[in-house]
């Protein structure tokens, strides 16, 4: 007789529109209990589960209990089965708290951002509900965030001890979704923590940009945008948006893989401008996976066969996310970007979930210990902290100009158009 496999609960926080959880439940998790705090990422959840979408192993959300709730207020009885009260402790909690105050699209404010004090909330519920495992997730800026004094690398650390400090042992990785067949470049900063377990081994790559000088060897190449767009149903005319007749000229002849490009602010050792690209102007390069998909309206252009210019619409995007195509987003356009924007891809929850499974089949560790922080955090940290010596100055005074009330950015001195200013303030490129 053929035995049923065995059953992983998991918890999640912060779980927006499902994505990471997606990826855990295709690799073998069943969703207990699922908590966020934005009204329109909850109806989409529900509208979700109501629809009964299949997953290799299963129905996406069968049973979960959806709370509408800040996990700030919330408790680990509420996170359990109806009836279970205290003694209900998960396999996994896992989730991402809002990535805002530590990402290049926000304004860096870290730690004095209430929402980058949600991770501390994290930690309560962890303590309480005593899981075997933790998969927590953030964008790469967490690497190098400021903490309470103001150095770079102190926010990771203190996230670390904060999750060491009530009996887990910890490791943490950059990963970057190209790497794993998703046809999008997005890079997170992931930690798995155990108490009593082997530490989860990190995932080992699928895909390279170029495989052939790739170390791991044997390695397929990065699924390009073109690739994804060929295999998916051509949008609607309703979903089609076009640059007006003024941005269209402006785009004209900006080549693929480029957008219009900004000054920024003059720094120390930028005297020429710390340029980016404008919001909104960047055209993909359909032979590389799509840049980050942003948590807004304004995504990337494509360029088609005749010459022509349209966005990349929300299902696009949702697909880019690893979103299957079943997957309805409630609530006005605008909505629907964001909760897309914001998710984490799927296939980062599905390879990590079976490295946290491989680690629950394991035998159980009475202490296991931290792993210390990868090198390339190290050099994140270092590189961070120069720039704030050559140019931390500079900064600081153009954001205090920027900040005063009436100030017109046009006038700041090294900032050149309005535009330029916003994306000084918002630091480029939106990566969350």
């Amino acid at each position: 007789m053929t035995q049923p496999p065995e059953r992983y609960t998991a918890v999640s926080l912060f779980t927006g529109a499902g994505g990471l959880d997606l990826g855990l439940e295709q690799a073998g998790f069943e969703t207990i209990s699922a908590v966020d705090a934005d009204a329109g990422c909850v109806r989409t959840l529900l509208e979700n589960q109501a629809a009964r979408i299949r997953h290799s192993t299963g129905v996406h959300l069968a049973g979960t209990k959806i709370l509408h709730a800040d996990v700030a207020e919330i408790d680990a009885v509420a996170l359990g089965p109806n009836g279970t009260g205290e003694s209900f402790s998960p396999d996994l909690l896992a989730g991402g708290p809002p990535c805002q105050p530590f990402s290049s699209a926000g304004k860096m404010a870290s730690v004095s951002d209430p929402r980058g004090r949600l991770f501390e909330h994290f930690v309560r519920l962890a303590e309480s509900l005593k899981p075997k495992l933790i998969l927590f997730e953030n964008v790469r800026g967490l690497v190098t965030a400021r903490g309470p004094k103001g150095e770079p690398g102190e926010v990771v650390d203190l996230v670390k001890r904060a999750f060491e400090g009530i009996g887990y042992a910890t490791t943490f990785t950059l990963l970057n979704a190209a790497d794993f067949g998703c046809p999008q470049r997005r890079v997170r900063c992931f930690m798995m923590a155990t108490r009593r377990t082997a530490l989860p081994t990190l995932p080992t790559p699928t895909h390279a940009e170029t495989p052939d000088r790739d170390l791991f060897g044997g390695l397929a190449k990065w699924v390009s945008l073109r690739d994804y767009l060929s295999a998916t149903v051509p949008p609607a005319p309703a979903e089609i948006v076009r640059p007006t007749d003024r941005l269209g000229e402006l785009l004209r002849d900006v080549p693929s893989g480029s957008g219009l490009k900004s000054a920024g602010a003059r720094e120390a050792t930028r005297p020429g401008g710390h340029w980016g690209y404008r919001q909104g102007t960047f055209i993909a390069d359909p032979d590389q996976p799509a840049r980050t998909v942003t948590a807004s309206a304004s995504q990337d252009w494509i360029r088609l066969a005749d010459g022509t210019l349209r966005r990349l619409t929300v299902r696009e995007c949702a697909g880019l996310q690893g979103f299957p195509a079943e997957w309805q987003f409630t609530g006005p356009q605008a909505s629907q970007f964001r909760q897309v924007g914001n998710a984490v891809p799927s296939v980062f929850g599905r390879v990590l979930g079976e490295a946290l499974i491989d680690a629950l089949r394991g035998p159980a560790v009475a202490n296991p210990k931290s792993m210390p922080l990868p090198r390339d955090f190290a050099a994140a940290i270092t590189y961070t902290k120069r720039e704030q010596v050559r140019n931390g100055e500079s900064r600081r005074k153009a954001r205090q100009t920027l900040q005063k009330p009436g100030t017109d950015p046009r006038t700041v001195k090294g900032l050149g158009t309005a535009d330029c200013a916003a994306e000084y303030q918002s630091g480029g490129h939106p990566e969350c």
